[in-house]
């Protein structure tokens, strides 16, 4: 079965640690009105159950963040906006 994405944007902001990402991102975010998901809001979800560097990090970090960017796809959302290290 052919699963139907709609077209959205989606805008990496990509840089070094403690650079802006997040508050350039925000003030995008305001200006487009396209959703921020920030790098940090997955990690800070899985940080308590997992150390950073342990296999099960990995893992449920990227399975919350594809997940999003799937579903984000999915909606009628007009995009999203991801910062990454």
């Amino acid at each position: 079965r052919k699963r139907h994405f709609s077209p959205m944007k989606f805008i990496l902001i990509l840089g070094a640690p403690a650079v802006g990402k997040r508050a350039v991102g925000e003030a995008l975010s305001q200006r487009a009105g396209i959703p921020l998901f920030h790098n940090h809001q997955s990690i800070k979800l899985v940080l308590p159950y997992f150390y950073y560097d342990s296999p099960g990090f990995s893992r449920l970090n990227r399975l919350i963040r594809f997940g999003i960017f799937e579903e984000v796809a999915k909606s009628d959302l007009p995009g999203l906006i991801f910062t990454l290290v």
